[in-house]
Order: C-alpha cells, then structure tokens, then sequence
C-alpha cells in the first residue's frame, strides 16, 4: 500500500522498520529472524537502504521483493551517487516490476574519504531532481518519501539553507519524509516549526535509534552530524565498555523520546534498527505496545508463510 494512503487513512501511530541488505549468509540468517519478530508489532512498512554509490542495487530490489513475499509493505531507498540517470531509471523499473509502490529518494553520500559529494556526469545533482524524474515518469503511481535532517545536513551551510534545499524537494513531489536520527527531540520540534512556517505540510516522521553500542554510536553521529545530549553522552561513556549498560541506556532514552513524540501527536515513528530487533522490541513493549501472537494452527494444516 502507499504509505501517502496510510499516513492519511491511519490508524495513527505508525511504526516503521529501518534494515539493510545483508552481505553474508549469516547475516541472512539474523535478519530473517530480526523481521520475523519485528513483524509482529504490525509495522505500517519496512524500508531496506541502498549501499554506498550504489553497491548493494541489486541486493536491495532483491530484498525489497523479498519483504513484500513477506507480506511486508515495503519502502525502497534509492540514491543518485556514482550512477547515471540511465542506471537509476533501470533500478526504478525493477523494483515497479517487483511490486513496490514506495520509494525514498535520497542524493547519497560522498565515497568514504571523500568529503565533497561529485555527481555522476550523466546522472543528477541533487535528491529534488531525482524526486522530479520519479514523479515525471511514473506520476501518482509511486509514493515518494525523502530525508529531513533536523539539525542540517552536515554540507549545509546553515539550517536556512538546509530548510531551503528540503523545500525544493517537496515542491518537486515528495509525499512525506523521514529523518535523520536525533537524540533530543528538542531539534525535530523546532525543524518542524520552521518547516510548517514555510509552508511545508507534508507529513515528516521522526526517525529514531535505540543505542546499543557506544563506538558504534559516536561512528554515526561523525559521519550524520547528530548531536549527542550531555546527560547521555556522560551515562554512555561512564559504561562505553558494559554492553548491558549501554543498552538499557539507550532503551531508556529511546523510549522517552517516543513517548513525548507520541504525546505530540506525531503520524508515526521510524525506527533505524541495524538488523537487530531486541532495543526496537524493548522500546515498543516499554510503551505497552504488544506484538500479536502467532496464529493458532489446527493439527495436521501446513505452517503459515
């Protein structure tokens, strides 16, 4: 279903799965059973990330055909990096040829060590040119989503300017976003101010990460430029090398944020789960929120799919 259509018919809240395309069998394996369990909490869809300049294309078609054999409604990323116009229009007709009906137009990040983003000489720019091509070729018949950066993206000269380039995406036909992560909430409530101060309506859902590693946390934050609350960034480096610790920590934190963003009102709530479920899981039952029970089987009826 397009997630346009969900986020205007409800039931709100909504919540939404992040995971990537394993490399490795066992990797696989750990993902199968992380949306087996994740599943069961009903998510409204699940997106699957496209690799660096491209590198995972075929992984992540792939799997997002495989989500919707799932019967999981799927959001598929697409970045322009390192590809031309004429490969991403390819990339695009293979995932409407495998069933998906959202896609999340993303421009990508530079190659690792390289600090400035060059685009391909025959492909696109910007994610608002990308937005542009998705809607020229294929209309209403996808719904596309982009990314919000709540404290700018880290090429941005200023938070205006971010705002601006955020802007040029919706008018090219973004029907909703999702962003960055954050870890105070403080910074989504007052980029959605200024969205909705120029006249941005669409709906922008929180995306938030449930801390389960320290090293693994400040990689992140260097490379996004999320900031990391006092307070916290003190608890986590007081138990940086008790994974317990850190993760009830960060359970801890995670849950606060979405019980305030609930509280607000928000249409729904994107989890980046890093192809784990227990931290997403903890954070959901905290809020009362219960996975639904495996369906009952008569004796001698086949497993369920």
């Amino acid at each position: 279903m397009k997630i346009r259509d969900l986020l205007r018919q409800g039931p709100r809240p909504l919540f939404s799965f992040e995971f990537f395309p394993p490399k490795t069998e066992a990797g696989e394996e750990a993902l199968f059973r992380t949306i087996a369990e994740l599943k069961a909490f009903r998510p409204a869809f699940v997106s699957i990330t496209y690799g660096a300049m491209g590198s995972t294309r075929a992984l992540s078609v792939a799997w997002a055909r495989r989500l919707l054999e799932m019967g999981l409604n799927a959001l598929a990323h697409l970045t322009v990096a390192g590809q031309s116009r004429k490969e991403v229009g390819e990339v695009l007709e293979g995932l409407v040829g495998a069933g998906v009906e959202n896609v999340l137009a993303l421009r990508g990040d530079p190659p690792q060590g390289q600090r400035v983003f060059v685009p391909h000489p025959e492909g696109f720019r910007y994610a608002s040119e990308l937005v542009a091509f998705i809607r020229a070729r294929y209309g209403e018949a996808l719904s596309v989503g982009g990314a919000a950066y709540p404290e700018g993206h880290p090429e941005s000269p200023s938070l205006e300017a971010d705002l601006r380039h955020f802007k040029a995406k919706v008018e090219a036909g973004l029907d909703f976003a999702i962003t960055q992560l954050f870890f105070n909430n403080a910074h989504y409530f007052g980029f959605l101010e200024r969205a909705r101060r120029l006249g941005i309506g669409i709906p922008i859902l929180p995306g938030i990460m449930p801390i389960t590693n320290y090293q693994q946390l400040r990689r992140f934050t260097e490379v996004c430029g999320a900031s990391i609350p006092g307070p916290l960034l003190s608890q986590l480096e007081r138990h940086q090398d008790d994974p317990k610790a850190i993760l009830e920590i960060g359970v801890e934190h995670a849950t606060r944020q979405v019980a305030e963003l609930l509280e607000a009102g928000v249409e729904g709530v994107h989890f980046y789960t890093l192809n784990k479920s227990p931290a997403t899981r903890m954070v959901l039952e905290r809020l009362g929120f219960r996975p639904e029970p495996p369906p009952q089987r008569t004796p001698g009826s086949p497993p369920a799919p």
